[in-house]
């Protein structure tokens, strides 16, 4: 707070990156600067230059002037827990945790907008269809949500918050280019899989994003593939993987991951885990990569 009682700047900024849906991590990635850094500039242990508050403001879609002329309590973005959350995300992240999942506990209005948006799409969904399957009124679902664009980034932040947490992890447990590359794979396919309704929506609807925010979740998504191409670039300068086109192996790793939801069904041939373990292997023989015992196969 200010000497006369107005919250500060930073909290300022944090109350405008809450209305608009958006973690700290998704407006960090889009700014350009570690979560840390963002952390300090919302509490006040940094100075927040008016060009940065400027670019704050150009992410969230308002001005400058909105930010600083917030008033009132922190918003509420949904219910008392997070929009949607695994039981992991919810009760503390542990390394060994990332191949787990447990069932989405997810706000009813947000709940009633994904099944919306996958039977009719994002254009094709109203409010009032949100407010009829969810049961809270259109205006309750306005004092919690600006408009639909807002609830769409919500669930997409919620999508990519659980990805990047379940990576970082999945990068942790391994120190080699080979070993990252493969946690990194598995990773995408149990995501893709165990989330397929999330996933299909975030492959699907960043087209239905305005520019402002397709910038933020677009940067979130490309951090993903940096990723798996610093592995397989680092696999091939260790002479661990013979592609001759890393970045292109890598691109064709992660788009056949995250095309998962078109096709694959819980009940189906497959589980989640042996679909992971067979992506796992189609990854390691795109790259050029065959581990001791697992000959190259035939073209």
């Amino acid at each position: 707070m200010d000497p006369d009682g107005r919250p500060s700047v930073g909290a300022r900024v944090r109350r405008a990156r809450l209305r608009k849906g958006l973690s700290a991590r998704g407006l960090a990635a889009a700014l350009g600067v570690s979560p840390a850094t963002l952390s300090q500039l919302e509490n006040d242990k940094a100075q927040l230059t008016v060009t940065r508050l400027e670019s704050i403001a150009a992410v969230l879609g308002v001005s400058a002037c909105d930010i600083l002329s917030q008033r009132g309590a922190d918003p509420v973005t949904g219910s008392s827990t997070a929009p949607m959350a695994s039981a992991a995300t919810a009760s503390g992240r542990s390394r060994s945790d990332w191949r787990k999942y447990g069932p989405l506990r997810q706000d009813p209005v947000l709940a009633a907008a994904l099944a919306e948006f996958l039977e009719l799409g994002y254009h094709g969904t109203t409010m009032r269809r949100i407010a009829g399957r969810s049961g809270v009124s259109v205006p309750a679902i306005y004092a919690r949500h600006d408009s639909k664009q807002a609830i769409l980034m919500c669930i997409l932040d919620a999508t990519m918050t659980d990805l990047e947490w379940r990576a970082a992890a999945a990068l942790a447990e391994c120190d080699d280019p080979v070993g990252r590359f493969r946690c990194l794979v598995e990773n995408l396919a149990l995501y893709h899989t165990y989330r397929r309704d999330l996933g299909f929506i975030g492959a699907s609807e960043v087209r239905s994003l305005e520019p402002g925010n397709q910038a933020v979740v677009s940067a979130r998504r490309n951090h993903q593939q940096e990723l798996v191409d610093e592995q397989v670039r680092a696999g091939v300068a260790a002479h661990l993987f013979t592609t001759a086109s890393p970045d292109d192996a890598a691109r064709v790793v992660v788009s056949m991951c995250t095309a998962l939801p078109t096709w694959w069904h819980p009940g189906g041939r497959l589980s989640p885990e042996e679909v992971a373990a067979e992506y796992v292997g189609y990854a390691l023989n795109l790259v050029g990569c065959h581990p001791a015992g697992s000959p190259a196969r035939a073209g």
